[in-house]
């Protein structure tokens, strides 16, 4: 018996046992001058260090720092500090602690170039701000299920940060809580949850990413002032998968982003919620997803403008029998608009209207959704439009659709009449670059 007992805490100990027989990184740490470069040479190192001076730290892509399974992997309590070309691994697993591949608590920081992979968090910044967080790869526990995994990346009341160029996957979120004036640009996310999620958080930026097969991609709870161009996001194709979620959030501009093969593309709660502000989504190409826009109520203020509605299985949802005719539609593509162009002036000659009539079933009975497609709705849907038995609800209305899949910023001219056109020309190229970038997404 006593035998075993001495085996179980032989087990227990062994993450701390590995890492004390590495050579400490923090005695190196405290012998490195201020302002100084450590250049560590090739090997493993004993982590949970603590920096509190402006230092260097270089890997060289070739030196590993080992937590041991406790606590952070390297904390830093000072400015000016830089770490790059390192591989963190295995911190603890404390949730309250926030264990980390890196824990920020001081200004202009620089955090580039490291792998970070079995750390509970990737980067955690509190109070943190004008720090950059660049071209790391970052991925958590991997035999944690998806809700127990931690962040690759927390701001938490932090500002002026730039998260750029970083590659994580197998993470839960990552999440912006309470600052602002942040950049998040350039990363690609996969098999996370939130790809990002941002709660009070305002006067930020979200451009350039690249968010594929996570949960959600982008959700904005509570945020005013944010802008969000020029994203890649695939693949929220969950029961509850969405392209970009709104839950009251105010005076957005949401332009340039590709939103594809998701559940939902857009997902709309009460935004915008403050009075006399509008949230304005132009130029985005919304394609084959389950739902192209899900209004969670009859809401106001959002203007669409040239976006592109391509081959989603139901353009526009409105739950609870309200109607998305209070906000305002122009200049918008929609694949299924049946109108002509006498003119050829690129405009349809008759609005695109969008009207509810079986489906109004599933919308406002959530249970019913499971019936959603199947063949008794589509003979009631048929029987619906043919002869009306009931008054159809009108969702949207847009006053000037759009012929063809324009690219982004591009107008139609407005040539000399001629002889009237039917209104499902598209532009192959465009259709094309969609569809590519819908393939890669299913081959990564």
């Amino acid at each position: 018996m006593r035998l075993l007992r001495l085996w179980a805490l032989l087990f227990l100990f062994l993450p701390a046992v590995a890492a004390a027989g590495y050579p400490s990184l923090q005695e190196l740490i405290d012998k490195t001058p201020e302002g100084e470069t450590l250049v560590l040479e090739p090997g493993t190192y004993a982590g949970q260090a603590l920096i509190t001076r402006p230092i260097t730290i270089d890997g060289q892509n070739k030196a590993t720092v080992d937590a041991g399974g406790k606590g952070s992997v390297i904390v830093i309590k000072t400015d000016g500090v830089t770490l790059k070309s390192l591989h963190l691994t295995n911190s603890g697993e404390s949730t309250n602690d926030i264990d980390a591949a890196v824990q920020v608590r001081g200004n202009f920081n620089v955090i580039k170039d490291n792998v970070m992979d079995n750390v509970l968090f990737g980067v955690d910044l509190q109070q943190s701000s004008n720090n950059i967080v660049k071209r790391n790869h970052i991925s958590s526990k991997e035999d944690f299920p998806l809700g127990q995994k931690g962040d690759s990346v927390r701001l938490w009341y932090s500002f002026d940060n730039k998260v750029l160029d970083n590659v994580t996957e197998n993470v839960r979120d990552m999440v912006v809580w309470y600052s602002a004036n942040n950049t998040i640009s350039g990363n690609h996310t996969r098999n996370g949850r939130y790809s990002l999620h941002f709660m009070y958080s305002r006067y930020n930026l979200v451009e350039n990413n690249d968010y594929v097969n996570n949960a959600v991609g982008i959700f904005l709870m509570y945020s005013d002032s944010v802008v969000v161009r020029n994203n890649h996001i695939a693949h929220a194709a969950g029961p509850t998968g969405i392209g970009i979620g709104f839950k009251e959030t105010s005076d957005l501009t949401i332009e340039g982003n590709q939103i594809l093969y998701c559940a939902s593309g857009l997902y709309i709660d009460v935004s915008p919620f403050q009075p006399d502000t509008t949230n304005r989504f132009t130029d985005n190409l919304i394609a084959y997803n389950g739902i192209g826009i899900r209004f969670l109520n009859d809401w106001h203020s959002n203007i669409f403008k040239d976006n592109r509605f391509v081959d989603n299985l139901t353009q526009i949802v409105v739950s609870g029998g309200g109607s998305a005719n209070r906000n305002d539609w122009e200049g918008n593509y929609w694949s299924d608009y049946e109108g002509f162009d006498q003119n050829d002036d690129g405009i349809g000659d008759s609005p695109y209207e969008l009207y509810a009539y079986a489906d109004r079933l599933w919308q406002n009975e959530p249970y019913a959704q499971f019936f959603k497609g199947s063949p008794l709705l589509e003979v009631l849907d048929f029987l619906e439009r043919l002869a009306p038995f009931s008054e159809p609800r009108l969702l949207v209305r847009d006053d000037k659709p759009y012929l063809r899949l324009l690219a982004q910023n591009e107008r139609p001219a407005s040539p000399e009449k001629q002889e009237a056109k039917p209104a499902v020309e598209q532009d192959p190229a465009d259709l094309s670059n969609a569809l590519d970038q819908l393939r890669k997404s299913l081959e990564n």
